[in-house]
């Protein structure tokens, strides 16, 4: 150990400096720098909330338009050759697919700031399946697996979940 102000050497326990007198203060621990993943769990998960906030919308309204408008086209004059049930059964069916990845999301967000153990495989599947949702869902994707798919990423969360474990 050395003296900041001299930089003579000082025994431990010795509570001044014999060349200068500048008091040595016991050695403190520095505070470690948070992990890259611990740094960035949190901005993640609420991401993914917000992100299955707009998916939610977008999933109710696409059902809406889907039930309503589609059931009465024929009605509101549209060619008797217009597949209307069709329309309907499948933008039904994307409305739900829509809403089911968001309830995921909802999910994934609320792991991930909870730091639950199995939120990070959670994440990474909905971080694939957003790189095709351009352009938000890309960004989130994109930073998902930038933050959680490398293999240290991986241990440093185990790591933070146990923590939260225990």
């Amino acid at each position: 150990m050395f003296c900041d102000a001299c930089g003579a050497a000082v025994q431990p326990g010795q509570a001044f400096c014999s060349r200068c007198g500048k008091q040595v203060g016991p050695v403190t621990a520095m505070q470690l720098r948070p992990g890259r993943v611990q740094g960035h769990l949190h901005l993640l998960g609420i991401l993914w909330l917000a992100i299955s906030a707009f998916n939610t919308i977008g999933g109710v309204i696409l059902y809406v338009v889907a039930n309503t408008l589609f059931a009465y086209l024929h009605e509101m004059g549209a060619p008797p050759e217009t597949p209307t049930g069709f329309l309907r059964s499948l933008l039904s069916v994307i409305a739900i697919f829509i809403l089911a990845k968001a309830a995921c999301g909802f999910l994934a967000g609320w792991g991930l700031l909870q730091r639950e153990s199995w939120a990070r495989v959670i994440a990474l599947v909905l971080g694939f399946i957003s790189l095709f949702n351009i352009p938000f869902g890309t960004a989130v994707g994109v930073y998902t697996l930038w933050v959680l798919l490398p293999a240290q990423s991986q241990q440093e969360y185990e790591a933070l979940a146990a923590s939260r474990a225990a």
